[in-house]
């Protein structure tokens, strides 16, 4: 389809600025000889050149003085140290020459040679590394300078050379790992795959690309273009490319197709949009790139191996910005994490999904009850989060008299979904057949947690609402760490029970301690609300505001049927909240 395009991630062999072995590869074809020297002096590398000037071989020298071994005055005598010009500028930490100079090669001769050197210290810290030390053999004769100079000159243009693509690789590649490292913590931040996307392309564009897109399979052949976002001041409807596209054909040369099938990234180097498509996934993938005039693309799979969840296309549309084989690295290493996030999201949702429809199964239909109402709600937390254990309870005891039970086991998903269910079972067991305080009731309930359920922490409330059918009517509760109940009065009052406070169950720091019951005149047509906490909490804020903010919102509710109270307080959870709700209501009749 393009010039210069392979499949399977097979290219035209290219110098790039990307390739880790390009600096390597630079100094070992350099014809002119380089040693690499600590602080110390001693020798850490040479490339070939050096070891055919001096005549040793590379395991022989490293470790060695290079001053000790080679460095001699024309008649062939070691050069005291504090004389020799390298060890000085080594101590000093700058570049310096030498014109005239001998070397002692491994097979005794002396040659007449001519030096420059270059400190190397630590892009960050700025500690000296040591030095990189060009040598060049100088002709016996050579008395002129010109000559010394013209080789020096071109010494130092071969190592600034150097230089320059040793730090532009180093720098291209720092950039892309910035970049992996960014997209990685921005989708570890939800798991909800729509932003997740939104996330990524965010940063995508215009960082590593001008326009990128997103597919997803559904299905075995089926592929949705999920995300197409380009740069500002685009052109409106650009970005109603989203949607259906045709199904996944044979293999074909479309890049997008070979990258759904096998798997493999493609690079097209040069866009050529006038060959024909060979399939109508290939038709809209080539309008896409024409559309947004590229002139170079990436497209990649997301994930790896059989599990491929899509695809990924990245789009340049400056000729003198292709991309390059560090830019489909970079791109292979973002689509790996993405199909990684997309399959942790998709697992997560399916696994929510059951969670939710089995806590909602088992919660419980209210009974109905003399004259009092009754209302309850769940609401399950927001897309993206984990359904929690909030349950509730409402049951006749053997006496006739009406039990209430909000509570929320400590944990997510199917194990708190299970672990509700025993609280349940068990806590009506208990409480059916008993004229015993609340307290005692939730004393024994928190002696068989660990022994009979899974359950390892949880909060409650059981309440008792005693007295004839035609009132008074009393509350008699307990609460093992939950929020407190809510009282609303005829009169526009609200009041929160906060008396018959005890621990959370599980904790059991004072075994043998009994809980504290409490009791509270309901007055007739009042409202008691029993709520879980998803409906006043927002992680990192105030609980006194949540407080407030229901007892708010319920008095303008009071007055109304008890399921719009509910409906209405079940829709205002706090914002930002992620946490499920529960809610039970119960109205007290007209004596």
């Amino acid at each position: 389809m393009a010039e210069g395009l392979k499949s399977g991630g097979e290219h035209e062999r290219r110098l790039s600025s990307g390739d880790p072995a390009l600096w390597q590869q630079v100094v070992e074809q350099l014809g002119t000889a380089l040693a690499v020297i600590d602080p110390a002096g001693r020798i850490v590398a040479v490339n070939p050149a050096a070891e055919r000037l001096l005549q040793r071989a590379a395991g022989s020298v490293y470790g060695r003085d290079l001053h000790d071994l080679c460095h001699r005055d024309p008649g062939g005598a070691l050069v005291p140290r504090e004389r020799c010009p390298l060890l000085r500028a080594l101590a000093e930490r700058r570049a310096a020459r030498g014109d005239d100079d001998r070397c002692l090669r491994g097979d005794g001769r002396l040659v007449p040679i001519s030096w420059s050197a270059t400190p190397l210290a630590d892009d960050v810290s700025g500690v000296c590394l040591g030095m990189v030390v060009l040598i060049v053999e100088s002709a016996s004769d050579r008395s002129a300078g010109r000559e010394r100079a013209e080789r020096a000159e071109q010494s130092e243009r071969v190592e600034q050379a150097g230089r320059a693509a040793r730090t532009s690789a180093l720098e291209s590649l720092a950039e892309r790992l910035t970049l992996v490292a960014e997209i990685t913590d921005v989708l570890g931040q939800t798991l909800e795959v729509d932003e997740a996307l939104a996330r990524l392309s965010r940063v995508l564009v215009p960082r590593l690309a001008d326009w990128a897109a997103v597919d997803l399979r559904v299905g075995s052949r089926q592929v949705h273009r999920v995300a197409v976002t380009g740069p500002e001041g685009r052109a409106a409807g650009q970005e109603d490319w989203r949607g259906h596209l045709p199904p996944v054909g044979e293999a074909t040369h479309s890049p997008l197709v070979q990258v759904l099938n096998e798997g493999a990234p493609v690079l097209q180097e040069r866009v050529d949009l006038d060959t024909p498509p060979d399939s109508p996934l290939a038709a809209v993938h080539d309008a896409f790139l024409g559309a947004t005039g590229a002139a170079s693309a990436i497209t990649v799979p997301l994930g790896s191996g059989r599990q491929v969840t899509g695809a990924l296309t990245l789009v340049r549309t400056d000729p003198a910005r292709l991309f390059d084989t560090g830019d489909l690295d970079a791109a292979g290493d973002i689509g790996r994490r993405v199909g990684l996030v997309i399959d942790n999201a998709r697992r997560f949702g399916r696994q929510r999904a059951v969670a939710e429809a089995m806590q909602r199964n088992l919660l419980p239909p209210l009974p109905a009850h003399g004259r009092f109402q009754l209302a309850a709600r769940y609401q399950p937390a927001p897309p993206g989060s984990q359904v929690g254990g909030d349950w509730y309870d409402a049951f006749a005891l053997r006496d006739g008299t009406l039990a209430l039970v909000i509570g929320d086991v400590v944990g997510h998903d199917l194990t708190a979904a299970a672990g509700m269910a025993q609280l349940h079972g068990i806590l009506r067991s208990l409480a059916w057949d008993h004229a015993e305080p609340t307290g005692a009731v939730v004393d024994r309930l928190d002696d068989a947690l660990h022994a009979i359920t899974i359950v390892r922490m949880a909060t409650l409330v059981l309440a008792r609402v005693e007295g004839p059918d035609t009132g008074p009517w009393t509350l008699h509760w307990t609460s093992a760490g939950h929020p407190p109940p809510l009282l609303l009065t005829p009169d526009g009052n609200a009041q929160y029970l906060e008396a018959g406070q005890g621990l959370i169950l599980g904790t059991d720091p004072c075994a043998g301690k009994p809980r504290p019951s409490a009791a509270h005149a309901l007055p007739p047509r009042s409202t008691l609300l029993l709520y879980t906490d998803g409906l006043i909490e927002v992680p990192g804020s105030d609980l006194t505001r949540g407080l407030s903010r229901l007892r708010r919102h319920a008095l303008a509710l009071a007055h109304e049927p008890l399921d719009i109270l509910c409906d209405q307080l079940a829709a205002r959870t706090p914002p930002g909240s992620t946490d499920d709700v529960a809610l039970l209501a119960l109205r007290l009749p007209v004596p």
